[in-house]
């Protein structure tokens, strides 16, 4: 898919990006993995996202990704599929040398090709955090340069350091959006609103024909008001119509419909978002259970916290006040 195509497909939509319903044993539930593609069939976005934060891209084995990002293609042939791309852990631990680490992730980014992704989002490039200023620019812009050759369209990723992300200067931004193929940035910054502003408001003066996209779960609808051209978030993988209908409500202006919406939609965020932060994973599976989309059996995460018994209350809790016409 074309740059041009793909920014016209993503525009004021939303793209949920997908959890792995694993079981206790740590393999991949097909079943509900099976369930998980009926219910995105039928919701209104473009497509989804897959091995990026909330998918555990980084931590899934090569095998494990391959079953699932060939799963979402087989099942969504029509959509869009974003396909994080990074250095996976495993690879990183042993990387002797920053082009050892940067050809692992090319590596990945060329394995999301070939399985049929259509744009990849770049995980930030985390071992380059700690170095001199001039030199963290260097690697990160070659990091992202080596992404770019797998040939696909590019998300850049602004992610907030606590969770594994790393800070871009206004400089790296500005030479990260010259290079082929970036057709816009995922910014999530959790709790620093000012710094969502700052960078909205500075990639929308300069970067225009670029998207601005959305990963702010907690505070998704004034992110939109903020400056936000789209929404790629875990929250969008379950309650998505909801969330896309609100997205549609506030583009369209119709502004009662958008604020009726965007106020269950911070109550959700409340009963999944919130400390451990890791914890959101298994408490987005559990509500995907709760709604009866995955099985009960599936709704464990392996690198996150164990599901609590007020983790379960408190998503139940929510699920079972949401006005029934929502609960989609």
């Amino acid at each position: 898919m074309k740059s041009r195509d793909l920014i016209g497909e993503l525009r004021h939509r939303l793209i949920p990006a997908l959890p792995v319903p694993f079981t206790q044993e740590r393999t991949i539930d097909l079943d509900s993995h099976i369930r998980m593609a009926e219910y995105i069939q039928d919701m209104p976005v473009p497509g989804v996202a897959v091995w990026a934060h909330t998918g555990r891209g980084l931590y899934l084995t090569e095998e494990e990704r391959a079953t699932v990002l060939t799963h979402w293609r087989e099942s969504l042939p029509q959509s869009v599929i974003v396909a994080g791309a990074g250095c996976p852990s495993s690879n990183g631990e042993r990387a002797k040398s920053d082009d050892e680490y940067i050809a692992h992730a090319r590596a990945m980014a060329e394995h999301a090709r070939a399985l049929g992704a259509d744009a990849i989002l770049c995980h930030p490039p985390t071992r380059f955090w700690d170095r001199p200023e001039r030199e963290r620019e260097e690697a990160i812009l070659q990091y992202h340069s080596e992404l770019a050759k797998a040939g696909l369209p590019l998300i850049l990723f602004y992610l907030y350091e606590a969770a594994g992300g790393l800070s871009y200067s206004s400089r790296v931004i500005s030479l990260l959006f010259n290079l082929p193929n970036v057709v816009g940035i995922k910014i999530a910054t959790l709790d620093s609103v000012m710094t969502f502003q700052d960078l909205a408001t500075s990639i929308k003066s300069e970067y225009p024909e670029k998207l601005l996209i959305s990963g702010e779960d907690r505070f998704l609808g004034y992110s939109l008001m903020a400056g936000a051209d789209s929404a790629l978030v875990g929250m969008g993988s379950a309650l998505t119509a909801l969330q896309a209908d609100m997205m549609k409500a506030y583009y369209t202006q119709a502004f009662d419909d958008f604020h009726y919406r965007s106020r269950y939609i911070d109550r959700f965020w409340m009963t999944t978002f919130m400390d451990p932060m890791e914890g959101y994973i298994s408490r987005m599976l559990y509500a995907l259970s709760w709604l009866g989309v995955v099985s009960s059996h599936a709704v464990y995460d392996p690198w996150g916290p164990t599901l609590s018994d007020s983790d379960i209350d408190r998503v139940g809790d929510f699920l079972t006040a949401l006005p029934t016409e929502l609960k989609h």
